[in-house]
């Protein structure tokens, strides 16, 4: 409230015509799910333990001990938000030759699992930050490699739904996890053209993210783009895509976008 106040314009007919025009007027945000919205640490990292913890026992059932080093979250998701492979992590923690395939079989067979994905939680402010963009007339659309069928349910269950004028995601279960870039672009793709279509004229839109599959999707689409550190990638991992900012969570996300907007409106009103 304290950087829009300070934003307040001289002119009283500028400042009257962006209350007629509920700012942020036209601005559409495609926002991904994963990371912006839920926090999947927990279901990665129990992931990891358990796939871990089956290879171990499998080679011991054929009488080989494995030399195993479970990582700590804390160094696990060091590696996932610098982008550290999943065959490298196997590496770190004991594993080679076929026990890393064998580790990377059983990620792929329970990451999407019902008692994994249990662990998934809302980022904390995801809420607050999705209805502050909802009330000040900012189409929110969900653009997301999760599969399409779970993001709506969780949106669901957590009132959500009702937020969003779209919602794009995959039938592949095991997307999100892989973070297909190609896929990504697809789904944005047709998200813009859907709601260009339906809104009538340009949009003004931002795409808000956590991976590179995110950034690459948005600007080979010359979307401007929010990059976020909450999720599965690191500041210094994202500066590489160079995106347009960057943010440490969605609600940070929401402040910028709607202080930006609101300074567009008054660069327009002042010519």
């Amino acid at each position: 409230m304290t950087g829009i106040a300070a934003l307040e314009p001289q002119s009283p007919q500028c400042y009257q015509a962006r209350n007629q025009a509920s700012y942020p007027q036209h601005l559409t945000v495609f926002c991904d799910f994963d990371g912006p919205i839920v926090n999947v640490s927990n279901r990665y990292y129990a992931t990891y333990k358990l796939s871990l913890s089956a290879t171990q026992v499998s080679y011991q059932a054929q009488g080989i001990n494995l030399p195993i080093q479970m990582l700590s979250k804390k160094q696990f998701w060091e590696m996932k938000q610098n982008r550290v492979a999943d065959v490298e992590i196997a590496m770190r923690s004991g594993l080679q030759g076929e026990q890393i395939d064998f580790f990377l079989g059983r990620v792929s067979e329970i990451v999407n699992q019902s008692f994994l994905l249990q662990k998934d939680r809302l980022q904390p402010g995801a809420s607050r930050a999705l209805a502050l963009l909802h009330f000040r007339g900012v189409k929110l659309v969900l653009v997301t490699l999760r599969c399409q069928l779970q993001a709506a349910q969780i949106l669901r269950n957590h009132g959500l739904t009702r937020l969003f004028v779209g919602i794009y995601g995959t039938e592949n279960h095991n997307a999100a996890y892989q973070n297909y870039a190609g896929v990504k672009t697809k789904l944005l793709k047709k998200a813009l053209a859907d709601q260009a279509k339906t809104i009538g004229y340009p949009l003004s839109a931002w795409m808000v993210g956590d991976t590179e599959a995110d950034l690459l999707a948005a600007q080979g689409l010359s979307i401007p783009t929010v990059a976020l550190t909450c999720g599965i990638r690191s500041r210094f991992y994202l500066q590489q895509f160079q995106p347009t900012c960057i943010q440490s969570n969605l609600l940070a996300a929401a402040h910028y976008l709607l202080e930006s907007r609101i300074n567009s409106d008054l660069v327009s009103c002042s010519t």
